[in-house]
């Protein structure tokens, strides 16, 4: 159970109803196997049913990024998919760019800069139109730089390594989709967690996710988060945090004690306002059951070829010792 008294991380919904879930990915997400993400998020989005819009913005890329993301989709199974690409302010309170999200059930917001996605669309018609289309349902998911943008706090910059040190990140506003919540990604890859835990440490209402890459944190309205992919999220929790933040100056390491830090692997879930993790569900994932059928059907067939193949090869080894006798 949740409990109702601790602060929502989830924004809300100007008319109280229930809000689409939010999927966060730490990048590199897989785009030639399985796309165990990539499907999670057209399956939320409605399937071949539903309207997904793709924010390439933050992408360096220009349309490219967005004929990816729309072949990729198609692949598994989704619908519509629009691409929208705002380079302004004046462009993303454009009333047609603004249209172009009407129906979403799906929002998918790509790497590249998340300053820049911020800048441009932070506060303006599409911003609140993002908000609005989450408020009625609809899945909105941003893979890197855009995972990062999706919360009140963006975690803007920032340099690598282990350990937490004064100026070691720099904190923005994001989209504001996760209130109190804080996003880093390529988290594993990069070494991130110095500046994960200056930010809590810094910030301790906030709680922050650090993303491996080609995984992802699915947050639902009741704020109960999923891991799904290949890594693991890094949850840090500061309500109980004791640090020298305030004292240290320059670029020097900072004091952290007692912060509370959960590595979540596929499979396990977390309340985000209880800061608890949930007992592992126990219940199969029809998903991964499938997946896991069609991994068995596919060894199973490289099995039998390989049986076939090492029958041939001894077939022609002994038409060749026979011909060889005959001669």
């Amino acid at each position: 159970m949740t409990d109702a008294s601790a602060p929502q991380r989830l924004a809300p919904t100007t008319d109280g109803g229930p809000v689409g879930p939010v999927m966060v990915i730490g990048g590199a997400e897989d785009k030639l196997g399985e796309r165990v993400i990539l499907s999670r998020f057209v399956e939320l989005a409605g399937g071949g049913r539903g309207h997904i819009a793709v924010i390439s913005t933050a992408s360096s890329l220009g349309d490219a990024a967005t004929d990816l993301y729309r072949h990729i989709f198609g692949r598994v199974g989704g619908g519509t998919v629009t691409g929208l690409r705002p380079e302004t302010r004046e462009e993303a309170n454009d009333p047609q760019t603004v249209a172009a999200l009407t129906g979403a059930t799906g929002i998918f917001m790509t790497g590249g800069n998340q300053l820049r996605l911020s800048s441009v669309i932070g506060g303006t018609k599409l911003g609140a139109a993002i908000l609005d289309a989450h408020g009625q349902g609809a899945v909105v998911a941003g893979t890197s730089a855009g995972a990062s943008a999706v919360a009140t706090h963006m975690m803007a910059f920032g340099s690598s390594g282990a350990t937490p040190k004064h100026r070691m990140a720099h904190v923005s506003v994001g989209l504001g989709l996760l209130v109190n919540v804080v996003v880093d990604q390529h988290f594993e890859q990069r070494t991130r967690l110095g500046r994960l835990l200056a930010v809590v440490a810094q910030s301790p209402s906030l709680i922050g996710l650090g993303l491996d890459e080609d995984t992802a944190a699915i947050i639902d309205a009741n704020d109960v988060l999923e891991v799904i992919g290949r890594g693991s999220v890094t949850i840090v929790d500061g309500s109980e945090v004791i640090t020298d933040a305030f004292h240290t100056t320059g670029h020097k390491p900072m004091m952290v004690s007692n912060a509370r830090l959960h590595s979540l692997p596929s499979g396990y879930r977390f309340d985000l306002r209880a800061r608890r993790v949930l007992p592992l569900d126990a219940t199969p994932n029809a998903r991964i059951a499938q997946l896991a059928q069609g991994r068995i059907a596919k060894m199973v067939r490289q099995a039998a070829a390989e049986g076939r193949n090492d029958r041939a090869i001894e077939r022609r080894r002994l038409r060749h010792e026979d011909r060889k006798a005959s001669e």
